[in-house]
C-alpha cells in the first residue's frame, strides 16, 4: 500500500494568454463574446442527468449593461432540492465504488476541455455574467480552474498514498478512504467562476455526491462549468445543479437527515446561519456534517517607513481595484506611516485617476461593474456616509456612481482619521479602499490595531526594505491573515503554490488548493491485519517467578 505507483504526475499551473493587440486569442476570444450576447439562452436543473424546467424563472444580467438579459433560468424550490438529493442518494454508491483513477480522469479530462475548446467560452461567460476583465476571466475561470481539477487530482492521491509506518512482523496496518455518510451541499459565490467549479468537484472527486446551488447572479457562467462536467464523463446524479433562491435551497438541504457536508463561499452571515442551522438540526443527522467554508475578509496592506513607494502604490492600486474590489482577498485597507504618505498620495491619487472604468468587452477597461444592484446600493451607502463624515473620514479620489446603464461604482478612496470608522473595519466588497496614516512611532501600536480592529483574518500584505522590520510585522500579524504577503498585493493565491483560507471571521481555513481541503470529504477507516495472532490470554508479565 505504501509503495503505491504514482499515476497522476505533478502538474503544472495553466499558462495565463495575455489577450495582447493582435493575438490570435484576442481575436477568437471578441467573436465568441459576440456569439454569447447575441441570444439569451434557457438554463434548466440539472437532476439526476435530467433537465428540469420549474417554470418559476429569473433573469441573468450583464451587470455592466443591466438591461441585457444573458439567460433566463429556473429556479429550484423544495420538490426539486428533495428530488437531487435523492438523485445524490442513488448515484453515491456506484460513484464511491469507482476506482479513484477514473473519477479522477474525469477532472483531469474536464481541465482539458476548459483549457482548450471550451477555454473562450468560459471566458467569455465569466466576463459578460460577472463583468470581468480578460485577464481577470482568464486567470480564474480558466487557470485556476483547470489548476484546481488537475491539482485536486494529485492531492488526493497523495492522500491516499500517505500510509502508517511499517508494521512490526506478522501485523500489516493501512488505512482506506471513503466518501462522507450522506450528500454534500456546495454553495457557491457570484465572484469566482473557479470556485463555483471547485466546490461541488472536490468533494465529488472524494467520492462524494452533491447538491450544488449556483449563486443567483451568476447562473450564466456556471451552467456552462456544468456541461464543462457532463462533457468530460461526469456521471448523472453525481453533482446535481439547482440554482435558486437560497431559502428555497438552503432550507431543505440544511434540513434533509441525509446533508453529510457542506462546502461554502460566501457572506460571513450567511456561513454563520447556516452553522447555527447544523446545530439545532444536529440530533436529526445520520452523522455530523463537515463544515468547510471561506467567507469574508477586512483585507490590509501595512506599509513600514523603509517601504519601496512605487510598488506600494501598484499594490494598492491593483489589490483594491482589480475586479471592482470584489474579491474575498481584495485590499480594503491600509496603513501608510506618515513619513511616506505625502509621496503615497501624490503616486497613489495620480495612478487612481487614470484607471479606466467601463464595458469589459473594451479590453482596454481596468475595470467593470459590481454584481447588481442590492451590491452597487451597499457600497454606495459607504461612500456617502463617509462623505458626511466630517472630523473620522473623507473622500480623497473618486465616490461617483451610476447605475443608468450598469452598476458602476469609481475607484474610491477614503482618508480615515479615525482608524476604526466603519469602512477601515467593516468589509465592503466593492472598490472602496480606506487608508489610515500613522505616526511612525506608532508603529507597535498600529500593527495591534491592524490585528484586532475588525473580526477578519483572510489575507494581508506588508510593504518594507528593512529585513528586521519585516520579521517585527510578521509576527505582530501572524493570527491576522491566512494568507500573508510581503512587498506584494493582498490578492491572486495560486493553485499548489499559496493554499488559501483564513480563519476568525474569514472561515474555517480549510486551504483551497491543497490536500488538507480534500481530507475534509474523506472518513478513514484503520485496518489492521494480524497474520500470526496469540492463542493465550496471558501475557509475559503473569509468568510464575
Amino acid at each position: 500500500m505504501a509503495d503505491s505507483i504514482v499515476k497522476v504526475p505533478f502538474p503544472h499551473n495553466e499558462p495565463v494568454l495575455g489577450y495582447a493587440p493582435g493575438s490570435e486569442e484576442k481575436k477568437a476570444l471578441k467573436a465568441e463574446l459576440r456569439r454569447l450576447a447575441a441570444s439569451e439562452i434557457e438554463i434548466p436543473l440539472i437532476i439526476g442527468g435530467e433537465e428540469v424546467r420549474t417554470g418559476n424563472t429569473a433573469k441573468v444580467v450583464m451587470p455592466h449593461d443591466h438591461k441585457h438579459v444573458l439567460a433566463t433560468y429556473h429556479q429550484a424550490g423544495p420538490a426539486e432540492v428533495k428530488a437531487a438529493i435523492k438523485a445524490a442518494q442513488k448515484a453515491k454508491a456506484q460513484w464511491a465504488a469507482m476506482p479513484w483513477e477514473q473519477r479522477a480522469s474525469i477532472l483531469l479530462k474536464a481541465a482539458d476541455l476548459l483549457t482548450g475548446p471550451w477555454r473562450y467560452t468560459l471566458n467569455g461567460a465569466t466576463m459578460l455574467n460577472q463583468s470581468k476583465t480578460p485577464h481577470q476571466a482568464e486567470i480564474e475561470a480558466v487557470c485556476e480552474l483547470a489548476d484546481f481539477w488537475r491539482f485536486n487530482a494529485y492531492y488526493y492521491q497523495q492522500v491516499l498514498s500517505d500510509q502508517p509506518p511499517h508494521s512490526p512482523r506478522g501485523l500489516w496496518n493501512y488505512t482506506e478512504m471513503r466518501p462522507l455518510d450522506g450528500f454534500v451541499f456546495a454553495v457557491t459565490p457570484f465572484n469566482f467562476t473557479a470556485i463555483a467549479g471547485n466546490l461541488p468537484t472536490a468533494p465529488a472527486l472524494c467520492g462524494n455526491t452533491v447538491v450544488w446551488k449556483p449563486a443567483s447572479a451568476t447562473v450564466f457562467s456556471n451552467y456552462h462549468v456544468m456541461k464543462v462536467l457532463e462533457e468530460a464523463g461526469m456521471p448523472a446524479g453525481v453533482i446535481n445543479f439547482v440554482p435558486g433562491r437560497g431559502g428555497d435551497v438552503g432550507g431543505p438541504a440544511m434540513a434533509s437527515p441525509d446533508l453529510g457536508g457542506v462546502h461554502f463561499t460566501g457572506s460571513t452571515a450567511v456561513f454563520q446561519q447556516m452553522w447555527a442551522t447544523v446545530g439545532q438540526n444536529i440530533k436529526s443527522y445520520g452523522c455530523y456534517p463537515r463544515i468547510v467554508g471561506e467567507t469574508g475578509g477586512k483585507d490590509f496592506i501595512f506599509a513600514h517607513p523603509s517601504a519601496d513607494v512605487d510598488a506600494l502604490v501598484v499594490a494598492m492600486v491593483r489589490g483594491a481595484f482589480e475586479y471592482q474590489g470584489q474579491k474575498c482577498s481584495a485590499a480594503s485597507r491600509a496603513f501608510i506611516p506618515a513619513s511616506l504618505w505625502k509621496e503615497v498620495k501624490r503616486k497613489l491619487l495620480a495612478m487612481v485617476k487614470t484607471v479606466k472604468m467601463g464595458d469589459v468587452t473594451d479590453f482596454t477597461s481596468f475595470m467593470g461593474a459590481v454584481i447588481d444592484e442590492a451590491a452597487y446600493d451597499s457600497i454606495k451607502g459607504y461612500i456617502d456616509r463617509a462623505r458626511k463624515a466630517k472630523g473620522e473620514a473623507k473622500i480623497i479620489a473618486g465616490g461617483k456612481c451610476s447605475k443608468t446603464t450598469g452598476y458602476f461604482i469609481e475607484p474610491t478612496v477614503i482618508e480615515c482619521l479615525d482608524p476604526k470608522y466603519e469602512s477601515m473595519i467593516e468589509e465592503i466588497f466593492g472598490p472602496v479602499l480606506s487608508v489610515h496614516v500613522y505616526e511612525d512611532k506608532d508603529l507597535v501600536k498600529t500593527l495591534k490595531m491592524c490585528d484586532t480592529a475588525a473580526e477578519y483574518a483572510l489575507t494581508g500584505a506588508i510593504f518594507a526594505q528593512d529585513r528586521a522590520a519585516i520579521v517585527q510585522m510578521k509576527d505582530a500579524l501572524s493570527g491576522a491573515a491566512g494568507n500573508f504577503y510581503i512587498n506584494d498585493k493582498p490578492t491572486g493565491a495560486v493553485v499548489g503554490q499559496q493554499p488559501f483560507g483564513g480563519s476568525r471571521a474569514s472561515g474555517t481555513n480549510d486551504k483551497a488548493g491543497s490536500y488538507l481541503n480534500l481530507t475534509r470529504w474523506l472518513s478513514m477507516r484503520a485496518v489492521k491485519e494480524n497474520f500470526d495472532p496469540p492463542y493465550d490470554y496471558k501475557y509475559p508479565y503473569q509468568g510464575a517467578k
